[in-house]
């Protein structure tokens, strides 16, 4: 099953994102759209794992510190848009150290630079976007979730699998 590791946005993020994206599509940016329900900011790409039990027992090892989070700027990876996650030396520490425990794990790991972000458009087509504002929403991480992506009647659903508390 195809894994990653992330923070789930709360409802005051998510909402404001849908703002942003009406806002884009007056634009007139073509893409696919993420939906709302699949907000996140991933901290840990695994890919195919077997068995999620072990990144589980890697997730439980780790203590992962609650902290705010912000949103702050915009860009593209690609052909992505995403919106920016101001810098969180707490999120930061926690997505390296959680790379390193699953390197080690011998789990599979995407170990590029923590980039932290939200994608709103994937396969951007067109002129590149121009936001007038970043959304001025925060929250409080006080979840991580380990999070399963299936292909579901041609579009990503993300499901829950499990999750650890942030302190």
């Amino acid at each position: 099953m195809r894994l990653f590791i992330a923070v789930d946005l709360a409802d005051n993020m998510k909402k404001s994102l849908v703002g942003t994206l009406h806002e884009l599509k007056k634009q007139g940016i073509a893409g696919s759209y993420v939906p709302m329900q699949n907000f996140h900011v991933t901290l840990a790409f695994l890919g195919e794992v077997k068995d999620p039990e072990e990144v589980r027992r890697v997730m439980d090892s780790l203590e992962a510190e609650s902290s705010r989070m912000s949103f702050d700027g915009y860009g593209f990876f690609g052909d992505s848009f995403w919106i920016g996650i101001k810098t969180n030396q707490k999120l930061k520490k926690y997505a390296a150290d959680l790379k390193k425990a699953l390197t080690q794990a011998g789990l599979p790991c995407d170990m590029s630079k923590f980039e932290p972000h939200v994608t709103l458009i994937r396969k951007h087509k067109g002129p590149r976007p121009a936001l007038t504002k970043v959304p001025p929403e925060d929250m409080m991480v006080k979840k991580i979730s380990l999070m399963r992506s299936d292909f579901k009647d041609g579009k990503r659903v993300y499901k829950e699998i499990c999750s650890v508390r942030a302190k």
